[in-house]
């Protein structure tokens, strides 16, 4: 029993002598993506491109919009294969809209994506020079601890200054 003890006792106490000595950080990322110009440079590149697909979506809009106006317009003397040939075109049309519209958003969701890992990376590399640094044992996002003691730090203002924003 006593060597049970004396075990326990010898595991416990190293262990407690380097849990006084850790530090402990959070840093609040999404600050820190908002701060940096490169990400305003990326948004208004996406933008741009978002503002391209609209305008190309909005010309599909307009030719559908005119030959469903035109298909309006047809007498009852039309013929019903002319009818029919004119619906098929517009279903067809209403396709390529659909197919345009999940075509844009997955070309803007790729490019955000690609516009966005070079900064989530040099974020990462600021967060890992400051805690490499500053001596802490760990750095924790914003909003992933469910307590933060007295003793954690914000390092959110260290990142940004490894990082030169304010």
């Amino acid at each position: 029993m006593i060597k049970k003890l004396l075990l326990a006792i010898a595991i416990a106490l190293p262990m407690t002598a380097a849990a006084q000595g850790a530090k402990f950080a959070t840093v609040d990322t999404q600050v820190i993506l908002v701060a940096m110009p490169e990400t305003a440079a990326a948004n208004a590149q996406l933008e741009a491109a978002s503002k391209k697909y609209e305008e190309e979506f909005q010309k599909l809009q307009e030719e559908f919009q005119k030959k469903y106006t035109e298909f309006q317009q047809l007498d009852a003397t039309t013929p019903q294969s002319i009818k029919d040939r004119r619906m098929q075109e517009l279903q067809e049309q209403s396709q390529r809209m659909e197919q345009f519209r999940a075509t844009a958003q997955q070309d803007l969701d790729r490019q955000n994506e690609t516009l966005m890992i070079p900064i989530s990376e040099k974020i990462q590399k600021a967060i890992q020079a400051v805690g490499t640094n500053n001596g802490f044992t760990m750095i924790f996002p914003v909003g992933m601890t469910l307590f933060n003691g007295a003793d954690v730090q914000d390092a959110t203002p260290l990142v940004k200054a490894e990082l030169g924003i304010q």
